[in-house]
């Protein structure tokens, strides 16, 4: 696995520049280039802000789509639902424990009430 090719791929896919990129993390356009041709590699939390810029998982830059891994009763998430769900991963972190189980009880119950 090239973790520099990955973050490329996903960029392009995105159709996002190096600068794109530089402007919403902070992180020099050289560096990226240097992390895309395989020059560096990213720490964690290097990963976590690019893929944060670009919308995308942290799990995804890891994601071999060759093997499903036991994935094969997760149901396919639309973007909207992808967008969404990151946007809650991001400010979930920033709970405590009983604030996670708090907002969680409420979607149960928000979605058990949106199904009758």
């Amino acid at each position: 696995m090239n973790i520099g090719e990955t973050i490329r791929n996903f960029r392009l896919q995105k159709g996002m520049s190096q600068g794109d990129i530089e402007k919403r993390t902070g992180l020099l356009r050289c560096y990226l280039s240097r992390v895309e041709n395989g020059h560096t590699i990213p720490s964690l939390d290097t990963l976590a802000k690019i893929a944060s810029a670009m919308d995308v998982a942290l799990a995804q830059f890891f994601h071999d789509g060759n093997s499903d891994n036991g994935n094969k009763n997760l149901p396919q998430l639309s973007e909207e639902e992808v967008r969404f769900l990151s946007q809650v991963r991001k400010y979930a972190s920033s709970l405590n424990d009983s604030d996670r189980k708090l907002v969680l009880a409420m979607v149960k119950k928000m979605a058990s009430s949106s199904s009758k």
